[in-house]
């Protein structure tokens, strides 16, 4: 079973793939992959499985349990808690963003980017989304800038190039920030980075991972974009300036309260984006009480939560919990040890291990991946090797779309081809992921 999971991992990730040809929409095809590799997890013998299993060595260190109820008490529950933490922090954020948009609140933003060259607002875009992902992250910045781009531009596949780039500025802006994505996140809290450090030492890679790809795809970028024409069937609602202004700073405030918010109480982020959502309700709700109730519902929260895009959190669902189920049955630690095994020298070994780890966080979640690697090294703290882990993690995913939360998330909410993204976008994520890893390295020969 254990090599049968393998399999069945990859016969689902290329269902998810070819989405459209199959006609099967992916987030069936996902969660239908994570209940099969935990069906299989339930039968194969624990025993059986190698030494370096997670759920062998319980087993072999609590001789009187039992698997299945080790399996579905601890190991299962430990992981959807987990992966639950991430679909309510993208609940409420696509939430926050929606109430911001139905109120017209980035008007405020869209205004004053006049430009309607492709070059140019390419660029515009991507250094908004490689700033904004380090204060915020990467996940929450995708959100927000998709909103911005469907105020931005009216063709859905000029969106899509765009949506692109925000994936790997978002991603690459994650980098090299301690709180721009959730594996820095593990490294700092894990005291193996450190702030400053992390910031000197992987700004510049992350910098060139994104100018490398917006300068190749700017020279090809000609004409200018349209915009979309004006919501008619909220015309009718009049908003006061005052109100638009206390939605969207209040929205944004909230969001970039996030990892202070984190970072004071030690709490998880999603009780920092419920709490800023349930506070946004309250406030809507206390300032559309006098109006028809009409107007009202269309403003509300509750018809927020009505758009949301269910399906890619559920796709978002399917695949952690297939991944999970790699990671408690072995499959993952084999792929560690695997590369631990590389036949070079320190420091050519770590780095070429460091690489390979950033492309496959572009199949399998980062997140493993790095707990992994936190697992069998014991470099001490602001080694080259957690350095250049938290960038080829961070920037790595934007190779494949469905490689990072943030491109999940923009391949939900613009309904992104993964073929399409294939053919247009992967080749200048990995030719940008290999000039930043070129960058850091040369770094570290020089320094």
């Amino acid at each position: 079973m254990f090599y049968v999971m393998i399999a069945v991992f990859v016969a689902g990730y290329m269902m998810i793939a070819l989405e459209h040809p199959l006609r099967v929409n992916k987030a069936a095809s996902a969660l239908l992959l994570g209940v099969i590799m935990w069906t299989l997890f339930a039968l194969c013998n624990p025993l059986a499985l190698p030494e370096y299993s997670p759920a062998r060595a319980y087993l072999e260190a609590n001789p009187g349990s039992s698997f299945i109820g080790w399996l579905t008490h601890v190991a299962l529950i430990h992981h959807l808690g987990e992966i639950a933490e991430i679909l309510f922090f993208l609940l409420g954020a696509m939430t926050i963003v929606e109430l911001i948009d139905n109120h017209g609140g980035f008007g405020i933003i869209t205004s004053r980017i006049k430009t309607t060259r492709k070059a140019s607002l390419l660029w515009i875009i991507s250094i908004i989304s490689f700033f904004m992902s380090a204060a915020l992250d990467n996940l929450t910045t995708s959100i927000v800038m998709v909103a911005l781009l469907r105020k931005l531009i009216d063709n859905r596949r000029d969106r899509w190039i765009f949506g692109g780039m925000v994936i790997i500025a978002a991603n690459s802006g994650g980098a090299w920030s301690p709180i721009g994505d959730v594996t820095t996140i593990m490294l700092w809290i894990g005291n193996k980075i450190s702030a400053l450090n992390i910031i000197r030492t992987i700004f510049l890679p992350s910098a060139v991972s994104l100018l490398v790809p917006l300068g190749i795809l700017s020279f090809t970028m000609k004409g200018n974009v349209s915009r979309p024409a004006k919501d008619e069937s909220r015309q009718h609602i009049k908003l006061k300036i005052w109100e638009r202004n206390l939605i969207f700073f209040l929205g944004v405030g909230f969001l970039l309260f996030v990892p202070v918010f984190k970072t004071i109480t030690h709490l998880p982020p999603y009780l920092g984006v419920l709490g800023g959502l349930s506070i946004l309700w309250i406030v809507t709700e206390l300032m559309n009480a006098r109006r028809p109730e009409l107007e009202s519902g269309q403003l509300s929260v509750s018809a927020m939560l009505r758009k949301i895009d269910t399906p890619s959190i559920l796709f978002f669902l399917g695949i952690l919990v297939a991944v999970a189920a790699m990671q408690t049955c072995g499959q993952l630690m084999m792929l560690s040890i695997g590369l631990d095994a590389i036949p070079l020298q320190e420091p050519n070994k770590y780095y070429l291990i460091t690489v390979i780890m950033g492309i496959l966080s572009s199949i399998i979640d980062n997140v493993p991946l790095v707990a992994g690697a936190m697992g069998m090294y014991s470099f001490p703290i602001d080694h080259y090797f957690w350095e250049f882990t938290a960038y080829a993690a961070g920037t790595g995913g934007s190779i494949l779309i469905i490689g990072s939360a943030a491109g999940v998330a923009v391949m939900g909410m613009e309904k992104i081809d993964f073929i399409w993204y294939l053919k247009r976008i992967t080749l200048l994520a990995l030719t940008g992921y290999l000039a930043g890893c070129g960058v850091f390295v040369l770094g570290q020969m020089l320094g």
